[in-house]
């Protein structure tokens, strides 16, 4: 017989989802890519102090590490980084962090440099078969006190001393080479301050000359208000592209008179804001067909198209959130996760429609009936629009909370903030649902995955939009008797961590909340921060110094009078992109007030946490700070954190 489950406090439940086994067990997943019948892909490794491993698998199910300690693949361009290698051949090339040079590694042998020692960083390459050389996307921070200067080049596959030849420069901004399979031709994504290539870039094309310059360019598609992703020659050299002119990332192709046709529309996104290099959400299975994954609705769904007919064909799809999908002879590989297991990489054969989990995020036992599986909400917000979320409420098997009593709500806040929350299995999340808090990922307008209207909500309303969303999502739970209304909390990441301090500073819905690594003000974010989001605020607030007034009236740090409840901090000491004196300026005001206030730093970490202890001491320490503030016993202690004026 089972036993009944034990009456308890919501938040001070046992549970087996422990920051241990989080940390123990988990690794990043990223970049699956073919090379004949092996596949590989990027492994981070918390454990080893969040280096990025190449792993190659071969087709009997072998796994072996490409790229030894110390080397750590791993490019810095655009800071965020991503197309950090290829593999052609059984030969690797890739960006190694702590010199940003570009590598060559042939099998197991020790990797040469190709490029010259400097301050340059190179990403997202491509093989140019036919003129041995690699091209990829150059960012060259050697002028000192000056911007970055981005650029297309061409590198040899000889080691060298130089940093590759310049194939195209003069804007802002470069991404996603791509050389046509007859090596004649080279596509590419380019834009300028102050877009963001999700607001506007443009797609071109050159033709290479016999010196293997570029003789010719021309533009093809893409423009200041449409946001083009992901530029893939078919096997028969046609150029294909997601173009958001329809209001959503939809799939078109160049037409053999230079035209553009659509070759599948539906109001879902192929494409997501491109954060990082090396992103994909479709692939040329074969000369016919191609194979992609659409976001609806914050949801991913899998489909293949016939090029020549446009039929679409819906796949049956465990996976609700897909990622970098890649196609070669009939297969697929992606990264996939949904709402019960963690995020994998997995082969899909398009023939038999099987899929197979080469590779886990965690491999450890994660105990399913603890997970709580989230709800898509819809929630009325200001305006009389609609705001989006999905909804997590408490679960484990071994408790329940008492009659009278609602759990306590964490609302979260994702970063980006263009980006959006995933419906993948996130034991950080089960971490707090399994302990009897429930949780509310907020889609707040500005959020991708639901057309670029959506997204455009949070245009010069950052600040404002962002915070209303998750305010009246929180309040919509509340009305409903679903969580506490006297116990909501907001924690959230980056631009998260920004949302989350303008809900507790300029709103009084919120009764605690943690930042990490969050931005309080605006102006030193516009002054200080790196090339790539360092006109991001003109769209999203205006431009600076122009309107520093609205800089100034919704930057946390300039109102603390008006935070009243207490807040726990997370910062990494070596982050460039939201520099520590941030964070410990918020700290300093709030502890000045009397109101609880903790600060946790983290020495050897930058934007976002790599090293094990650390994820570890950042989720404990979360739990730690709320038992405090809200007076409940935990199950099991924990390591504690230093709370200032309890």
């Amino acid at each position: 017989m089972s036993k009944s489950p034990k009456i308890a406090p919501y938040g001070s439940w046992k549970s087996p989802i422990t920051s241990d086994l989080i940390v123990e067990g988990s690794v990043g997943l990223s970049q699956p890519s073919f090379d004949g019948d092996d596949i590989y892909w990027v492994e981070l490794r918390p454990k080893e102090g969040g280096r990025n491993v190449i792993v190659k698998r071969s087709p009997a199910g072998d796994c072996i590490d490409i790229n030894q300690p110390p080397i750590n693949a791993r490019t810095k361009v655009h800071e965020y980084g991503g197309g950090d290698y290829l593999v052609s051949n059984g030969i690797a090339y890739f960006s190694n962090f702590s010199d940003q040079r570009l590598y060559r590694q042939e099998g197991l042998a020790a990797p040469e440099a190709l490029t010259a020692v400097g301050d340059v960083r190179y990403a997202d390459a491509r093989l140019d078969h036919i003129r041995g050389r690699l091209i990829c996307v150059r960012e060259d921070h050697t002028r000192e006190g000056a911007e970055a200067v981005n650029s297309i080049v061409a590198v040899n596959l000889r080691p060298g001393d130089d940093y590759g030849s310049v194939l195209v420069e003069g804007n802002d901004f470069y991404s996603s080479p791509r050389v046509s399979p007859d090596g004649t031709q080279l596509a590419w994504l380019t834009w300028n301050h102050p877009n963001m290539p999700w607001d506007g870039c443009e797609l071109w094309v050159g033709e290479f000359g016999e010196d293997g310059m570029l003789a010719s360019t021309r533009w093809v598609a893409g423009g200041a208000a449409e946001s083009i992703f992901q530029p893939e020659w078919s096997p028969d050299g046609v150029l294909y592209f997601a173009s958001d002119r329809s209001g959503w990332w939809n799939l078109e192709r160049i037409t053999a008179d230079g035209g553009i046709e659509n070759v599948y529309q539906s109001k879902a996104e192929l494409g997501m804001p491109q954060w990082i290099f090396g992103m994909s959400a479709y692939a040329f299975a074969s000369n016919e067909t191609i194979v992609c994954s659409h976001v609806d609705q914050g949801v991913s769904t899998l489909s293949t198209v016939d090029v020549s007919t446009g039929k679409v064909t819906a796949i049956d799809c465990p996976y609700t959130d897909i990622q970098f999908l890649r196609a070669a002879d009939g297969q697929a590989v992606f990264r996939g996760g949904s709402p019960t297991d963690v995020v994998s990489i997995v082969k899909l054969d398009l023939g038999t429609r099987k899929f197979q989990t080469l590779r886990r995020s965690n491999d450890l036992e994660t105990y399913p009936q603890y997970f709580s599986v989230p709800r898509a909400i819809e929630f009325p917000t200001e305006g009389g629009l609609t705001a989006h979320g999905f909804f997590y409420p408490p679960q484990n098997p071994d408790y329940r909370g008492p009659d009278n009593e609602k759990p306590p709500l964490i609302v979260k806040s994702h970063g980006g903030p263009t980006a959006a929350a995933s419906t993948a299995l996130s034991l950080s999340v089960q971490y707090w649902t399994s302990r009897g808090f429930a949780v509310l990922d907020v889609n707040y307008g500005g959020s991708s995955g639901y057309g670029r209207q959506y997204r455009e909500r949070l245009n010069k309303k950052w600040g404002i939009v962002d915070v209303d969303d998750c305010v009246n999502g929180a309040r919509y739970l509340a009305e409903r008797g679903e969580v506490d209304g006297e116990r909501l909390i907001i924690t959230g990441g980056s631009a998260g961590g920004y949302t989350t301090l303008g809900a507790l500073t300029f709103r009084n819905t919120f009764k605690a909340g943690a930042s990490h690594f969050g931005i309080s003000n605006l102006e030193s974010m516009a002054r200080d921060t790196h090339k790539y989001e360092s006109q991001y605020l003109t769209g999203l607030l205006g431009p600076y110094p122009e309107r520093k007034d609205i800089y100034y009236e919704r930057s946390p740090i300039n109102f603390p009078e008006r935070l009243s409840c207490p807040v726990i901090f997370f910062q990494g000491l070596e982050d460039k992109v939201v520099p520590a004196d941030q964070a410990e300026t918020m700290v300093e005001a709030i502890r000045a007030k009397g109101i609880p206030v903790c600060y946790v730093a983290f020495a050897g970490e930058q934007h976002g946490f790599r090293q094990a202890k650390n994820i570890k001491q950042a989720l404990d320490g979360e739990l730690y700070f709320y038992s405090r503030i809200f007076g409940f016993e935990l199950a099991e202690p924990v390591e504690p954190v230093e709370i200032e004026n309890l």
